[in-house]
Order: structure tokens, then sequence, then C-alpha cells
């Protein structure tokens, strides 16, 4: 899968709850990670793809997340070199974990390993210990759909709009776009795989301030969380999140308005 990598990519940002956690500054707080997995994608995405991002979404893609986070320019020129072979580095494997969470959510993780070996048995502690379990391949799966997801800032800081919704969903749908949303601060363009490139160079090429372009697992039915399971499964997250091999954590839960709030205090 590749990795949508802009911010939201790390930190869970598929739903409202995303925002919250970035005001809270847990991205300055994992900044080094950060990096770290920008790295991980743009060398398996120059790997798999080849080294000129020109005809190379994947690597593209990555390669604006990195620009948008500051990684130094010499660390993604390395990080191309190591994909494509001109470089030695370590052989990483691209997998994807399934687990099941407190109340029944249920989470995919798709990550980036030298060792699967290793990245397993972690990964089942820290489901373990927050009450959940690393499940087979299948177990929750089933529960999410594959989008393009291009991400545009709804308003402008200050309360302003920064771009009509008619306009955009005319914009969106004539480049091929399936559906927009509203999620939180964002507005939310989806689009199949195949279309991703095309709408989000439609919506950039419209002056469309555009915070990322990406493929995301969105669940099918989300489940509401409240009160203690709220916290518990916030915790989880930030477990997962903080595991050096998994580069993004997509679950099937959103928080009520009343969780949002306490989490935002």
């Amino acid at each position: 899968m590749d990795l949508w990598l802009a911010v939201e990519v790390f930190v869970s940002g598929h739903s409202k709850w995303s925002t919250i956690k970035r005001k809270k500054g847990a991205i300055d707080a994992q900044r080094g990670k950060i990096f770290t997995k920008l790295v991980k994608e743009i060398t398996i995405a120059a790997r798999n793809g080849g080294g000129d991002p020109s005809g190379n979404h994947r690597l593209r893609r990555a390669m604006d997340a990195a620009k948008a986070q500051n990684v130094p320019g010499d660390n993604v020129e390395r990080a191309i070199k190591r994909g494509t072979g001109e470089l030695e580095g370590v052989e990483y494997e691209e997998l994807t974990y399934e687990g099941v969470g407190p109340s029944g959510t249920l989470f995919l993780l798709p990550a980036v390993t030298d060792n699967r070996n290793r990245t397993a048995p972690e990964l089942r502690q820290i489901f373990d210990k927050h009450n959940g379990q690393l499940g087979a391949t299948g177990s929750a799966a089933w529960a999410f759909d594959e989008f393009g997801v291009i991400r545009i800032p709804a308003t402008d800081g200050e309360g302003g709009s920064l771009v009509n919704e008619e306009t955009l969903l005319e914009l969106a749908v004539g480049a091929g776009a399936d559906d927009l949303k509203r999620d939180g601060g964002d507005w939310m363009v989806l689009c199949s795989r195949d279309a991703l490139e095309s709408v989000r160079d439609a919506v950039e090429t419209a002056a469309v301030p555009v915070s990322s372009a990406a493929l995301e697992y969105l669940p099918k039915t989300p489940k509401e969380v409240d009160g203690p399971e709220a916290e518990v499964l916030m915790n989880l997250v930030d477990a997962l999140e903080e595991h050096d091999d998994v580069q993004e954590v997509f679950s099937d839960f959103d928080l009520s308005e009343a969780a949002l709030a306490k989490l935002a205090e």
C-alpha cells in the first residue's frame, strides 16, 4: 500500500480526532520517527517504481510529504539511491498487519520492516497490553475500502472558506472523483486508486490548496466511541504509532463529540 505520506500519515489522520492530536503537538514530539518512516517509504517507492518521481506517482507523493515535513534533501536523495540500488542499504519488506482492539474495533497497520520475526511479536504485545489482539490476515481488512483521498483545508484558519463546496465538487467529479466529504477541518475528495493523480492535478491546477494526496483505508461503517473506551483506544493508537515499523494506523472507530472535547483539554 502506498503511503500518502503527509502529516496525516503518522498521526492516524483519517478522522476528526487526528486534528486534536496535531494540535496537542504529537507530531513535533515524534519528528525523528516521522523522518525515519518517510525515508523508508521513499526507499520502498524508488525500489518498486524507479527513482524518477515524474513516472513514479508513489515516489512523488512520498517526496512531497518529506518536503512538507522538512526532511533534508540529502536524506531524500540517499533514500532514493538506496531504493534503486545505487547505494547499499537495509532490505525492507512491506507487510500489512491486522488487529482487533477494545469493543471489537478493527485496525489495519501497513508496515515496513527488516525483520518480520521481530515486528509481529512486538505488535502482538502492544495489542495485548491494550485489551486487544493481533489478528490473522483478513480479520480486519473486510471492514475497510481503499480510496484515493485528497485532503483540502476547508477554512483559512480564521473561519473563512477557502473554496466553495459546490465548486470543489464540480471540479473534482469532473476530473474523475467519486465523492466529496467534510472531515473536521478538511474537505476529503474521494476517488479510485487509478484516478488519484489526475484528480489531484486538476485540483492543484485550479489553485486549490492540497494538504495531502494519498491512498487510505476508510472504514465502511465507523464505530463511535465515548467515555473510558475512548481513552483506552487512543492509548492503543499512540502505542502503535510509536512503533518504528508501523507506517500508518487505520481504524474503524471515531470519537464522539464529548470524547473529542475531553481529548482537546
